[in-house]
């Protein structure tokens, strides 16, 4: 049967990884999640049941509105690396949600090829999410924070 609690699950992953799409097989169910133009469809498919027991199920998520969007922007990462929250193992974090960074102010530290590339903030506004664990391998792109702008 459909586990419809992974597929919400799935969707959020997919969502706050800023990732096109993502298939995953759990107890004879295959589920497919895609994002494409702000849209989010999923499909579950039972696979292991005879074909006349074939569940196929479809769900589209809509992003939030528009207006929403316009004034959340990630904080992407440059290259590919670790990510660190903090200078040094001993320091505190660059940031941390809640707090209102300035542009061009260093948010994190992508490690590459034994180099510590700070990466600074290209907007003004408020950490609202992050969503990257540290020391977390990270790829290029790949969406490191959330920031509302203001």
């Amino acid at each position: 049967m459909v586990d419809w609690e992974l597929v919400e699950k799935l969707i959020k992953t997919v969502k706050e990884a800023g990732i096109s799409g993502l298939a995953v097989e759990e107890k004879g169910v295959k589920y497919e999640v895609r994002s494409e133009g702000g849209q989010i469809t999923a499909h579950p498919t039972v696979i292991s049941a005879p074909a006349h027991q074939t569940v196929h199920a479809s769900a589209k998520v809509e992003s939030e509105t528009m207006a929403e969007e316009a004034d959340v922007v990630a904080i992407t990462s440059p290259m590919v690396g670790t990510f660190y929250r903090s200078p040094s193992p001993e320091s505190p974090p660059f940031v941390a949600v809640g707090d209102t960074i300035a542009s061009s102010k260093p948010v994190c530290i992508i490690e590459a090829m034994k180099l510590f590339n700070e990466i600074e903030a290209e907007v003004s506004g408020k950490i609202i999410k992050i969503l990257v664990e540290n020391g977390q391998p990270v790829e290029y792109g790949q969406k490191l924070m959330l920031v509302k702008k203001g």
